[in-house]
């Protein structure tokens, strides 16, 4: 492999510990603003207004005292974490491990994975900077607006669909991975109580918000209704005027907040 070559490149920079670390503090961020959305989600739970969704936890770390240096640290990790992303994408999965010498051998949906998590990350990096900089803005409020301008064409409803059958893919694959503990193969520790708890819990209630939120997407395509396309938060607040909403908006809290406990151990044990 040359090292002049783009995977010559990533193989070198996967190979820094200042990368490495850098990265896995990205996702500690992540288990800090999965925490907050629970925390969200129970004040929905119990009468108080606000969006459950990663732009309402960086709009309330925004309000904390040092909030500017905090989404600073939000941003930087999660982009350090999705150019990690990109070198599992480029030179194979978990690169840190020497995996990527023998990159070739990676499926090309695991690659295509990768660039999809890289973007996610890139993203939320990216909206982490725009609140610190004061020009933040509700995600709920974005994407009902632009929900509403595909919907005037047949091109942007079919493209919205598919959002929404991805979405509901991603979502059952989360909840797949959590009852059958498949995220055990992230990590360098097989076993544990606690970390099976948070692990199942956390990938279960996640994979079905976002499932959810799919099926509103699609539902709110079908009825030209751009409002309930609004993704996580919607989902969210969908639940709570379900019969028993309360109940399931707290354990859908629990849920939550149980993957940012994982996010936790796998800033600490995760296999890079």
């Amino acid at each position: 492999m040359s090292n002049t070559s783009v995977p010559g490149v990533a193989q070198r920079a996967t190979n820094s510990d200042a990368f490495e670390y850098t990265a896995r503090a990205g996702f500690a961020v992540s288990g800090v603003l999965h925490l907050l959305v629970g925390y969200l989600i129970l004040r929905i739970a119990f009468g108080a207004g606000g969006n459950a969704d990663q732009s309402g936890a960086l709009a309330t770390l925004a309000q904390q005292t040092g909030g500017t240096v905090l989404l600073w640290v939000v941003a930087i990790g999660l982009f350090a974490l999705g150019l990690w992303r990109i070198a599992e994408a480029v030179i194979g999965a978990k690169p840190g491990e020497g995996g990527g010498r023998h990159g070739d051998d990676t499926p090309a949906w695991k690659r295509a994975k990768a660039v999809g998590l890289a973007i996610v990350n890139f993203a939320i990096a990216f909206s982490a900077v725009r609140f610190a900089t004061g020009s933040g803005q509700q995600s709920s409020q974005q994407n009902s607006s632009l929900s509403a301008q595909m919907m005037q064409s047949g091109w942007g409803k079919a493209v919205l669909i598919a959002v929404g059958l991805g979405l509901i893919a991603v979502g059952g694959y989360h909840v797949y991975k959590g009852v059958t503990k498949k995220f055990y193969k992230d990590l360098r520790v097989s076993g544990g109580t606690a970390v099976t708890a948070v692990g199942v819990a956390g990938y279960a209630a996640k994979g079905l918000v976002l499932a959810g939120a799919g099926l509103l997407v699609i539902v709110a395509t079908l009825q030209a209704d751009p409002a309930k396309a609004s993704g996580f938060d919607a989902a969210v607040k969908t639940l709570g005027q379900a019969p028993f909403g309360k109940f399931l908006l707290i354990l859908a809290a629990v849920g939550v907040a149980a993957f940012g406990a994982y996010s936790f151990v796998r800033a600490r044990h995760g296999r890079m």
